[in-house]
């Protein structure tokens, strides 16, 4: 089964964050395991960590262009949002 695709995303702290799929399922994607590579040592800055963009088909949240996190990576390993209360909180936000 393919992973749905990203329709909005949002940080919510320094490494976390909440990814809407087309399914309307949320998730929570905690990016600390990303910060041992090099190649994401960026989004240790909590600035830069917050200024991504949406792949156009919703295949990818991108920081630019050497780093960006599919959205099956965000699928596998994000953690499903099924608390009623963070699914209303969460459920209108929009990232462009």
């Amino acid at each position: 089964m393919k992973p749905a695709r990203i329709v909005s995303a949002q940080a919510i702290d320094d490494h976390n964050l909440i990814i809407k799929f087309t399914n309307n399922e949320l998730k929570k994607y905690d990016i600390s395991k990303l910060l041992d590579n090099p190649m994401f040592y960026p989004l240790k800055n909590p600035a830069f960590f917050r200024n991504f963009i949406i792949d156009s088909g919703g295949y990818a949240l991108v920081w630019n262009e050497d780093i960006d996190i599919s959205e099956y990576e965000l699928w596998q390993n994000g953690i499903t949002i099924t608390n009623e209360k963070l699914i209303s909180h969460f459920g209108i936000f929009h990232v462009e």
